[in-house]
């Protein structure tokens, strides 16, 4: 039996991943044509899209991660730091847009407390109480843990009380120790990124995970990134009162512009494209992939559809950090663009909310 037939059996667990890997070694459209009839098998021809917001409070960061060019930096010497005011300007200004997520996701400010984080969270339930907040990657939890000794279990349980309704998907880079030790040294450890998930699934709650790919990872790194999320959904799905998870794994293109990694090497088409069909083929319980336009580019996220992918994100509205580094992201898109687009390419167009209810079809 060839490595693709196991892995579509679930068979593959004794597979290492340097073997799984293999299938890196299957031409496209075999990858494709399978990844495809997973994903059509679920969903059919939807692609799911959101009206979000992002809010990015702060460029301020006490790590440096050498992939990221949105920290202020020598190449990006633009500090910022908003308020709570002036980030509750932005909430309702996204409200107005129509947005129904905020996803608030920032650099690690020293400046900002630990009671700072929970009053902005407070404030925005109280202003816009029908609005999913999805805030605070596993990363930032980590911070706010080391900086307040509160123990990682603590924050989450005050980021329920105090309104955050899911997780996003960041921090998670790469797995493997020793490519974070050379991308992002001091950063929440993978170890712990994967507890604190499986901690906020344990208070009944979703979240996201995504993966930096197309750096100075190998083929064997993805595959491993992909294998611990799923253990992890696993463990998480044996206990009957637990009804958390990973709602969608997102595959993020590593983009090359304003930052210290110097890549010269980029990613083909075809290698982005096996990503996401592997990503479909290898993660069955984790229920939706998300081919992120804003690093893949509108056009490569439409072409993802058809290789196991489900979903494009949203409307954005503003986005920050993958434009900092080249992507063509900065304004968002409107509603009625992602709707055209993914209807031009012969897929139904689903409005959901975040966690994957369908709004309106289209």
């Amino acid at each position: 039996m060839d490595i693709l037939q196991k892995a579509l059996e679930y068979n593959e667990s004794s597979l290492s991943p340097q073997e799984l890997s293999k299938l890196y070694e299957y031409d496209i459209f075999t990858l494709g044509k399978v990844a495809n009839k997973l994903r059509t098998k679920r969903y059919g021809k939807k692609v799911f899209f959101n009206n979000n917001r992002h809010i990015n409070p702060s460029n301020i960061c006490a790590d440096v991660c050498k992939f990221c060019a949105f920290s202020a930096s020598r190449k990006n010497p633009n500090p910022y730091a908003m308020s709570i005011d002036e980030i509750l300007t932005q909430a309702h200004k996204a409200y107005e847009n129509g947005a129904k997520e905020l996803h608030i996701v920032s650099a690690h400010n020293p400046n900002y407390t630990y009671e700072w984080y929970f009053e902005l969270f407070r404030e925005i339930k109280k202003a816009l109480p029908q609005v999913h907040l999805k805030a605070l990657t596993a990363a930032e939890v980590d911070y706010i843990d080391r900086i307040s000794n509160k123990g990682y279990k603590k924050v989450l349980e005050d980021m329920v009380e105090a309104g955050v309704d899911s997780m996003p998907g960041g921090g998670a880079e790469i797995f493997d120790e020793s490519v974070r030790s050379y991308i992002c040294k001091g950063k929440v450890s993978s170890k712990r990124w994967l507890e604190i998930h499986a901690y906020w699934h344990g208070l009944g709650k979703m979240s996201n995970a995504t993966m930096l790919f197309g750096h100075i990872e190998k083929r064997e790194h993805r595959i491993d990134h992909m294998l611990r999320l799923r253990e992890i959904q696993s463990e998480d799905s044996k206990v009957a009162s637990k009804n958390g998870g990973f709602n969608a794994f997102i595959p993020l293109l590593y983009q090359k512009e304003n930052n210290f990694l110097n890549i010269k090497d980029f990613p083909s088409g075809q290698e982005i494209l096996k990503t996401i069909a592997i990503a479909r083929i290898l993660l069955h319980n984790i229920p939706h992939i998300k081919a992120y336009w804003a690093t893949l580019g509108l056009n490569m996220a439409i072409v993802a559809q058809e290789f196991g992918a489900n979903d494009m994100d949203g409307t954005i509205q503003l986005e920050s950090i993958q434009s900092a580094a080249g992507a063509k992201s900065k304004g968002g898109l409107s509603k009625d663009e992602l709707i055209s687009q993914i209807k031009d390419a012969g897929f139904v167009a689903i409005e959901r909310d975040s966690i994957y209810n369908e709004l309106a079809e289209y």
